[in-house]
Parts: structure tokens; C-alpha cells; sequence
């Protein structure tokens, strides 16, 4: 099995087996963690379905006065869009709310990025769900990178990996961060 073909069947895996086990957590805690106290511009996303919920999170950074950007997808590539709070800023595209509103250009400037992920291995390399948005995104900053998921879904062996995947400097679960060695 080739690597894109394994990635497949664990997607497929990874996905029920969170489907199964799905609780509600706040990542709000996350606000009050070194990395994200001190940022000033901060990248997150909103969450949707069985995701970690990032809502709770993402009014607190708002309110801590971060300026808080989310993705909308251009093509094949992410553009991050300041986003205020408001829902009605939001647009829904299949399953995601994107973010209305002209694109932020200063890419250099974001110190967090909030990732999305299915599984995260020991040494940062995170499954997605597969449109490689990230992936293409996470070299063009310099920001700070952690991905959001839900206990038990560290994964203790090597998830497969490709010359494109991005290592992420740490890991969340609703009550620990996990920080990788860069």
C-alpha cells in the first residue's frame, strides 16, 4: 500500500473511530498558554462536525483583544481573513464557515496558527483530512503551530508521512499541550 492509499484508510479509520467516541471539550484553557498569551495575531479556523471545538477558544482570544484570522479557501490554498466575532461575517461553504472580508497580506505577522487534525504523532506530523490546505499553508508563516485534538488521539507510532507534510510545533487535547522538539 502506497503512502496516499494508507493515509486514505486511516482518514477512514480515524474519522469513525471519532465519530464513536465524540464528547463536546472547550480548548478555551489553550488562551492562557505561554505561545498564545503573548501573541498578538493569531490563525485558527472553525471547527465543524466531530472537531475539537474551537468557538469557546476562539471568542476568548477575541476578547483577550488577538486579532483573530480564519481561512477561507482560494483554490487550492488557504487566505486568512480577519475575522471579528460576528457570525453573520461567516459564510457557510459545504460543511465550513468561512470568513467574509478582505484577505490579510501580512502573512510574516502571525505568531499562532490553529490546525486542525484527525491524529498528531510524537513528532508533530499530523493526519488531515486530506485537501492538503495546511500543508501548502504552514511554510508561508513563521507562526508558532499547534493542532487541536481530542484525548486518545496522539498517536504513539509514525503516522505516514510525505516529503509535503509539515511537522507542527505542538499538540492539544482539552487539557494538555504536548510540544514537540524543533
Amino acid at each position: 500500500m502506497g503512502q496516499s492509499e494508507e493515509k486514505s484508510a486511516l482518514r477512514t479509520r480515524y474519522r469513525h473511530e471519532r465519530n464513536e467516541r465524540y464528547m463536546e471539550h472547550s480548548f478555551q484553557f489553550l488562551a492562557t498558554s505561554p505561545e498564545i498569551s503573548q501573541a498578538k495575531i493569531i490563525a485558527s479556523y472553525m471547527s465543524y462536525g466531530d472537531e475539537p471545538d474551537t468557538s469557546s477558544l476562539n471568542t476568548a482570544l477575541i476578547k483577550a483583544g488577538k486579532i483573530l484570522l480564519l481561512p477561507r479557501i482560494n483554490g487550492d490554498q488557504l487566505d486568512w481573513v480577519k475575522w471579528d466575532g460576528s457570525k453573520s461575517s461567516l459564510i457557510a461553504k459545504k460543511k465550513i464557515l468561512e470568513p467574509a472580508g478582505d484577505v490579510f497580506q501580512d502573512l510574516a505577522t502571525i505568531d499562532v496558527v490553529i490546525v486542525p487534525a484527525l491524529r498528531i504523532d510524537r513528532s508533530g506530523y499530523r493526519l488531515g483530512q486530506g485537501g492538503g490546505y495546511y500543508d501548502r499553508a504552514l511554510p508561508k508563516l513563521r507562526a508558532w503551530s499547534i493542532g487541536l485534538i481530542h484525548p486518545d488521539e496522539i498517536s504513539s507510532e509514525d503516522l505516514p508521512r510525505q516529503e509535503w507534510d509539515q511537522p507542527l510545533n505542538a499538540a492539544a487535547t482539552p487539557d494538555l499541550v504536548l510540544r514537540f522538539r524543533r
